[in-house]
């Protein structure tokens, strides 16, 4: 093995918390290496939130065509999905998003890395490449290793049957018979994309309701939709087994009214992630950790100096866009700039059918915490331009501090609603009263109205709704 290769800052990881890092180090002219082990821009896009969404649209394209008579659409012969050509799609996005994010790294300056690293130290790696073993030592590590799906015992996903998201969003053909253990966000989306091209679908869960943690008018207006779009769900139920019959898997499951079973072709298990700090000799560092998760500061600063950590190995959220923000802050610290973590709200998007999507607290949360507070919700049925599009379920939903009228949460539930959730993260951000939003014009005819109107609602000034 040659000497090692030293660098201000290794970035281990290119997901979409690890490459924006070394990107915005190459920027600030920080010697880098970006360091990847499979995933160049990592599992969101590759086998995460990018291919998933495709695959949404697909269905909810589907959806549309078939209810497409209203509007005076109608079609003759059979309306089908070739999964094959769908597929080829899918990958030929992800190929150009991944192939962008090479570009990047190396129009930065930054040097790239194929391989699995292992830390020998704080400050110093063993890379596995396929030229053989590398030695890499940097003053600054990031370690951006992301997460990986929990896998539940005997359900394993060596197993044909048995799905994490990556193996469900390249199935070659579509199951007849799906069965999702777990009705958070990631299950929810996928059972309700797979509905929509044709499987059967029943979802198991363990809390008393899907979406454990959201707002009830949000999940009661779901499970509405889940119900009406035929998947069966099972609340307040255990999995416990399957076995293979000549009819396919069946699985085995525990309800509040006894033990009950359903046959299915594949079982998706969606039950969380866990983060990837166990396949790295981390202990060798000395970091301080959280659990599994690794323990940071508001500059993404771990216990040991010169090691940082960001996005899903660390504590909070782990959503792609939070990890993003993490790795801009974290090459800002390490280039020696003042600057910290601060975001007051990370917003959270589910896309199912409808799309949820929030930013600051929920409803639920400001009344738990206490907090005196006034709501605004204006329904989409009374939005002209979602009577245009066909899309009425749903609503949006404004929480002001009662006193000083401080937007403090946005919750939409509907149409467009993880592109409309933006201008609300702004206005939380920047402590907006009612009045900010309330009287800045909105065009018409436009969904984002709905957000002007939810902010004059909460003042009882509403003009396309009753004030309550």
């Amino acid at each position: 093995m040659s000497a090692a290769s030293h660098y201000q800052a290794i970035v281990l990881g290119a997901g979409p918390g690890g490459y924006p890092c070394a990107i915005r180090l190459g920027q600030l002219g920080v010697k880098t290496l970006v360091i990847e082990r499979e995933y160049w821009g990592g599992v969101c896009l590759n086998v995460g939130c990018i291919p998933s969404k495709a695959l949404i649209t697909a269905g909810k394209r589907m959806e549309e065509f078939q209810h497409a008579e209203a509007m005076g659409i109608e079609f003759t012969g059979e309306l089908k999905m070739n999964m094959s050509k769908l597929q080829a799609w899918k990958n030929s996005v992800t190929s150009k998003l991944s192939g962008g994010v090479r570009t990047l790294l190396k129009g930065n300056k930054v040097e790239m890395l194929e391989g699995s690293a292992m830390f020998v130290g704080p400050n110093e790696l063993e890379v596995t490449t396929k030229d053989g073993p590398r030695r890499v030592t940097a003053d600054h590590i990031v370690i951006a290793t992301g997460s990986r799906p929990v896998e539940v015992p005997g359900f394993s996903f060596k197993d044909a049957r048995i799905l994490d998201s990556t193996k469900a969003l390249a199935l070659p053909e579509i199951p007849a018979r799906l069965a999702v253990i777990g009705g958070g966000y990631i299950g929810l989306e996928m059972g309700s994309m797979y509905r929509k091209l044709g499987s059967a679908v029943t979802v198991i869960e363990m809390a008393d309701q899907v979406l454990p943690g959201f707002d009830t008018d949000v999940v009661k207006l779901i499970h509405r939709r889940l119900k009406k779009s035929g998947i069966a769900v099972e609340l307040s139920s255990q999995a416990l087994g399957w076995e293979e019959s000549g009819e396919g898997a069946v699985l085995r499951y525990k309800t509040p009214t006894g033990e009950k079973s359903v046959t299915v072709d594949s079982i998706l298990v969606t039950v969380g992630r866990r983060p990837n700090t166990d396949n790295m000799d981390l202990e060798k560092t000395g970091v301080a950790m959280v659990g599994r998760f690794i323990q940071t500061d508001k500059q993404l600063k771990t216990s040991v100096p010169g090691l940082y950590a960001i996005g899903d190995c660390t504590t909070g959220l782990m959503l792609a866009h939070k990890a993003t923000h993490d790795g801009e802050v974290c090459a800002e610290v390490i280039a020696g700039h003042k600057v910290y973590n601060d975001a007051r709200t990370v917003p959270a998007v589910v896309f199912t059918d409808p799309e949820i999507a929030t930013a600051g607290l929920q409803e639920p949360e400001a009344r738990a915490a206490g907090m005196d507070i006034k709501v605004g919700k204006v329904p989409f049925a009374a939005i002209g331009r979602a009577l245009t599009t066909n899309e009425t379920d749903g609503f949006i939903k404004v929480i002001a501090d009662k006193a000083s009228n401080r937007i403090i949460g946005v919750t939409i539930v509907g149409p467009h609603a993880s592109d409309l959730i933006s201008e609300c993260v702004l206005a939380v951000e920047m402590e907006c009263e009612l009045h900010d939003i309330g009287l800045s014009i909105h065009p018409h005819p436009t969904l984002s109205e709905g957000i002007m109107e939810a902010c004059k609602a909460a003042l009882g000034e509403a003009i396309h709704v009753l004030n309550a």
